[in-house]
């Protein structure tokens, strides 16, 4: 883990960050598109009140970002509040399911790093698990509890972190029984909807703010035994460097979360994935109608 942060400050091709100067603030986003968008959303905050911005995209999963963060090589990272918590404390005993006191777990975790967590937004994104409308009604499905008996015969398709994710594959197995009789590595949602549209996986995770969600004939099975936790979109930024720039940055982001709820995320979401516009222009275009 240190080698990969190591070789992250030296490069800066590929989505990798390469060193900026000291009087910059370094956003970064992980490797999906939702989160490249917050990204953009939150440094456009910080842009209006005339911080000097840069952002860094898809630099990869957790286990690359968390550490950059941590170790001074990003400053800001948009992320969601139970992921980020069960990320931070994966041996926590009895983890809280109240956003408000996993919040407060989250920020003494992190505060302990040298990170700190602002206010949460109302935006609220989960992982979901889809079904084609033919095969629910095919199967009777509605919930996933009622996957278990079918599931042997099931293929699943989901990002590559996926099957050693509490939240994804490896909380569908341990929550639900769930084991499909094959698994199936994505590159995107886009393709995990794709591969669902074709036949190619019967089950796909798809995020529940998937603006495609709205025009594609698939559906989301309800989480009947609570696998998910709240997952409200957070900011979390290198205490140094929010010391540094102090209520300007503060006040940017957590204006940004004050404004945003989940519609305005499936209204971003669309913009990019269906209407083709680019995460900084979504961004752009949502700031001017605040």
């Amino acid at each position: 883990m240190l080698l990969l942060v190591a070789a992250l400050t030296g490069c800066g091709a590929g989505g990798r960050p390469a060193p900026d100067p000291p009087d910059v603030v370094r956003f970064a986003s992980y490797d999906f598109p939702e989160n490249q968008i917050l990204v953009e959303v939150y440094a456009e905050a910080a842009r209006r009140r005339g911080l000097p911005v840069s952002v860094q995209h898809g630099i990869g999963t957790r286990e690359v970002v968390s550490p950059a963060l941590q170790q001074g090589v990003v400053d800001v990272v948009i992320d969601y509040l139970g992921t980020a918590l069960a990320f931070a404390r994966p041996g926590f005993p009895r983890p809280p399911t109240e956003p408000e006191r996993m919040h407060a777990v989250l920020t003494r975790t992190m505060g302990g790093r040298g990170v700190a967590v602002l206010a949460a937004a109302a935006a609220e994104d989960q992982n979901g698990f889809a079904v084609t409308r033919e095969f629910a009604e095919a199967h009777g499905v509605t919930r996933l509890s009622e996957l278990t008996p079918l599931a042997g015969e099931l293929a699943f398709g989901g990002p590559p972190e996926c099957p050693d994710r509490p939240f994804c594959l490896l909380g569908l197995e341990q929550r639900y029984g769930l084991r499909f009789g094959a698994v199936t590595s994505m590159p995107s949602r886009a393709a995990t909807l794709e591969a669902l549209l074709s036949g190619q996986i019967q089950v796909g995770m798809l995020e529940t703010t998937d603006a495609r969600l709205a025009v594609a004939p698939v559906v989301l099975l309800a989480d009947d035994r609570g696998l998910q936790p709240r997952e409200n979109v957070i900011p979390m930024v290198r205490a140094e460097v929010l010391d540094r720039w102090a209520e300007p940055l503060r006040s940017a982001l957590e204006d940004t979360s004050a404004r945003l709820t989940t519609a305005d995320l499936v209204e971003l979401n669309r913009a990019v994935e269906l209407d083709g516009r680019t995460p900084a222009e979504a961004a752009r275009a949502w700031w001017d109608r605040q």
